[in-house]
């Protein structure tokens, strides 16, 4: 259904600066995150923004556009850390050490962005031009579970592990932080993930 906010698509779109694009796709990501994508316009957003809706079709043609974007950049980073972590030849233990880092890091850039794909990658993955998070949550469940299964078979993790059901308890335990965590407060992500690895690692348990 087209947005009743679009103005008449024979106008033009600027570039906006780097700054400003990115500007205004932190703004759309913070009311994505807490309105949800179908409750969110383009007039919220340009609320929120400080300026007319139609002067933001200038920049976006669609609310769409804004997601994709941010879902994109967001997927694009994250990836970019991982692949270099599992090509780095560490072991399973170190690996799922810097993969739940680098995760923390994610959320501390794109907390927004993470709460989104977190809310709403099932639904959007149905669609043509958000198929990409069906792809990537594949790879990145192939990921996780062979690095857990590489630790089972090298003895450094409890053979009786539940491996799926390990992946999925550190997988959503570590996104859920989205909810919760700020940039810039009294922990780093780094710390956090440390604390984090020392919970899910070694319990929490006074050991006898």
């Amino acid at each position: 259904m087209p947005d009743k906010n679009a103005p008449n698509k024979k106008k033009t779109q600027v570039t906006a600066t780097p700054e400003r694009r990115r500007e205004l796709l932190d703004t759309a990501a913070e009311v994505f995150a807490a309105q949800g994508y179908n409750a969110t316009t383009v007039r919220k957003i340009a609320d929120a923004a400080g300026m007319l809706a139609g002067s933001l079709y200038y920049h976006f043609d669609s609310k769409e556009s804004m997601l994709d974007e941010i879902l994109s950049t967001f997927l694009n980073e994250l990836w970019e850390g991982y692949d270099g972590v599992l090509a780095a030849g560490l072991g399973p233990r170190e690996t799922i050490e810097a993969l739940v880092t680098e995760s923390f890091r994610e959320i501390d850039r794109h907390r927004a962005a993470v709460a989104i794909y977190q809310k709403e990658s099932r639904h959007l993955s149905a669609q043509p031009r958000f198929h990409y998070l069906a792809d990537s949550q594949q790879k990145f469940e192939k990921a996780w579970l062979g690095t857990l299964e590489r630790g089972v078979a090298a003895q450094v993790f409890r053979a009786d592990l539940d491996i799926r059901l390990t992946y999925r308890f550190v997988r959503d335990t570590v996104w859920v932080a989205a909810s919760w965590y700020r940039p810039g407060g009294q922990h780093s992500p780094e710390e956090i993930a440390r604390q984090y690895l020392s919970m899910v690692l070694d319990g929490i348990a006074v050991r006898t």
